[in-house]
């Protein structure tokens, strides 16, 4: 077994660190409004969730043999067809989130992500997570 074998375990470990990052955020969203600042911090934290995510199915796909499944539309659609997300069209809206964060930056879409992140987004990375925890007992 080489470093190949194990690269998807190695990459989720970023990512379950990563998604304990944004449930700081979220838990303390639950106490009080968060400052311009902090909403700029999670969005970053989102941004590089997503990019986890979809790399480290990415990379679990290539342990498992699957051949030109490469980019984020095309894991996220495998990962939905092998059941590691159930909610084909969260994840849909996530991306085109995470799209809209890297092309323009203005405080109402901002929020707007921010506010889908604490919502909706937090729950799929969280569920991501889960799924991928079951399969890495296996």
């Amino acid at each position: 077994m080489g470093d190949k074998d194990i690269r998807w375990e190695q990459r989720f470990s970023n990512y379950q660190k990563a998604v304990n990052k944004i449930s700081e955020v979220v838990e303390k969203l639950k106490l009080e409004e968060l400052t311009e600042l902090e909403v700029e911090g999670l969005i970053q934290r989102f941004e590089y969730t997503y990019e986890l995510a979809w790399k480290t199915l990415q990379d679990l796909f290539k342990h498992q043999e699957y051949i030109g499944i490469t980019g984020p539309g095309p894991v996220l659609d495998q990962a939905f067809k092998d059941g590691l997300i159930e909610d084909a069209e969260g994840w849909r809206r996530l991306k085109k989130s995470r799209e809209l964060t890297s092309h323009t930056y203005d405080s109402r879409t901002a929020e707007a992500i921010a506010e889908e992140v604490v919502e909706n987004y937090y729950l799929l990375f969280k569920r991501l997570e889960d799924n991928l925890i079951k399969l890495k007992s296996k």
